[in-house]
């Protein structure tokens, strides 16, 4: 398949094809004549355009998911746990095809789609082990002939809202123990990467999906506000910046819908003098440039310690309050210069000298952005080591290519320190102390992700302790947790009454209802012992 074909689902509306909505189980004509373009980031030129929904379609996808509910409900365990291994064996023969559709339209590296892809599946997995995880309790004789016991149950229709930079792997942190548990899905992706949605759609149904049970409604704030206000849908799961992730919490909360929204990230790597610089620039690129930097996980600040570790480490008393070698910071830059000027940007899908390390971002608009907040950190007297602005790819020259940036220096005030850039570039502020890296973390508005490297174990134990941040690595960049725990910051990175995905993913999505029975036993219950009145409040007695 061309990067072209790839984009090419649905109907046509002029010179491009026309993506659009997936309603009771077949592709849905937009009738609103709202649309956006939809990109190959590496070429610069729209190739589809998606459907922006109106009222009535939205109407039309929730009211389709609710008949998919009312089916998928009374399915047993068994035929939904049937259902579940058949798309995992689809996707996982396919999903080729689906990494080509991602690498099209939102421009990352066929291998870095192919990894979203396979972390995605992880939850799949995860999700056909549900019987166990949605399974009840009983307690027999809590009170004398009364037990006690307790069900799980779907929340019926449900909505997610999933972003640009991951449109295979966010929703399925979500969906797949949605339909487990018996719920029916609402998707709505992002307007700027929407064929992933359709395609997974289209592999539900092959799977053995009911229709209505995986719904996409393809659209803009206008889908996004119908799915909050609407009485039908139960739940919202978003991933996006904060802002947006706030909006959407109070919205949904405020319409008595339960909420997880994640939202946006400033991740910091803390570097001890006792690290193995090879190990940490390796990292530091491979965090902050991988995706481009479209990642709520990259590591976008490397906190470099030039001064003493911990009182009483290991390392610490071992060589006393000197850092071993010449100043950290210094020479973790001159190993990532030298590991960027290596990296080949280019093409996603690849060229006649193979797969790039790196492709381009989403937009020109998003490209615009980040070029900005270098500027901003420049114009704030930071160091511009390597610069990315103003690059180009040969033969893509209107592609939306931004290089690999590195700032020092940045001072801690500026804006391109405390807020989230969400692109390639790579800042390095340097700190004298543990103590004074960890301030730093724990004093920032978002609570996301962070590292610390180091080869002390005292050192770390005590970071993983008081860091104020939801995901910690130790000697790992990015540390997004495997489908059995659960994924989700603190403080701004996260609203809501759940993180993704785990053990979580399931008490969010399912509701429990606790039973007490009293059974009369057949030899006493015409005796006047089991009756009378009593105005007092139960108690186990």
């Amino acid at each position: 398949m061309t990067s072209t074909e790839t984009t090419a689902v649905g109907s046509t509306t002029g010179d491009l094809p026309t993506i659009t909505h997936w309603i009771d189980g077949t592709e849905h004509p937009s009738r609103s004549g709202r649309t956006a373009p939809v990109f190959n980031p590496a070429l610069g030129v729209a190739t589809a355009r998606v459907a922006l929904a109106d009222q009535s379609e939205i109407d039309a996808a929730i009211a389709s998911a609710q008949r998919g509910f009312e089916v998928w409900g009374q399915y047993s365990i068994a035929k939904r746990q049937a259902v579940l291994f058949a798309f995992r064996e689809l996707l996982n023969a396919r999903k080729g095809e689906l990494a080509a559709i991602i690498t099209a339209e939102h421009g990352k590296v066929l291998s870095d789609a192919m990894g979203e892809i396979l972390r995605g599946q992880e939850v799949v997995e995860l999700a056909t082990g549900f019987p166990h995880l949605i399974k009840g309790a009983y307690s027999e004789n809590a009170s004398t002939g009364i037990d006690v016991y307790s069900l799980k149950q779907p929340l019926g229709v449900v909505g997610i809202i999933s972003p640009f930079n991951f449109p295979a792997m966010v929703p399925m942190w979500f969906f797949p123990i949605a339909i487990a548990a018996g719920n029916a899905v609402v998707l709505k992706p992002s307007e700027k990467d929407p064929s992933a949605a359709l395609w997974l759609a289209k592999l539900w149904q092959e799977a053995g999906l009911p229709d209505g049970v995986f719904t996409v409604l393809q659209g803009d704030k206008l889908a996004v506000d119908g799915l909050l206000n609407s009485p039908v849908v139960q739940s919202i799961s978003f991933v996006g910046s904060t802002p947006i992730a706030q909006y959407i919490y109070e919205t949904a909360s405020k319409n008595g819908k339960r909420v997880q929204a994640l939202g946006g990230a400033k991740n910091h790597m803390l570097v001890l003098p006792d690290a193995d610089l090879d190990l940490v620039a390796d990292q530091a690129v491979n965090a902050g440039y991988g995706a481009a930097g479209e990642r709520c996980m990259a590591v976008s600040v490397v906190l470099a310690v030039d001064g003493p570790l911990p009182a009483g480490s290991d390392a610490a008393r071992s060589d006393g309050a000197a850092v071993p070698r010449g100043t950290v910071a210094d020479e973790l830059i001159a190993k990532i210069t030298e590991r960027i000027g290596a990296l080949r940007i280019g093409n996603g899908a690849g060229d006649a000298a193979g797969e790039p390390d790196m492709g381009p971002l989403i937009t020109g608009e998003h490209r615009d952005k980040v070029s900005g907040y270098v500027d901003i950190a420049e114009a704030d007297g930071a160091d511009i080591v390597v610069d990315g602005r103003g690059f180009t790819v040969e033969g893509h020259e209107d592609g939306f290519f931004f290089g690999p940036t590195l700032l020092d220096k940045v001072p801690t005030t500026s804006r391109a320190y405390t807020e989230e850039i969400f692109g390639p570039v790579l800042s390095v502020v340097r700190v004298q102390t543990f103590q004074e890296g960890l301030d730093l973390i724990n004093s920032g508005r978002f609570g996301n992700g962070t590292a610390i490297f180091t080869n002390d174990g005292g050192a770390a134990r005590r970071f993983q302790s008081e860091v104020q941040v939801g995901m910690i690595g130790i000697n790992v960049p990015i540390p997004v947790p495997v489908a059995y725990h659960s994924f989700g910051g603190w403080k701004a990175s996260l609203f809501g009454d759940a993180k993704a995905y785990g053990v979580h993913g399931f008490d969010f999505f399912t509701r429990e209802k606790a039973i007490t029975s009293r059974w009369l036993d057949p030899a006493t219950r015409h005796h006047t012992d089991n009756r009378g009145i009593d105005l007092g409040f139960p108690q186990n007695t």
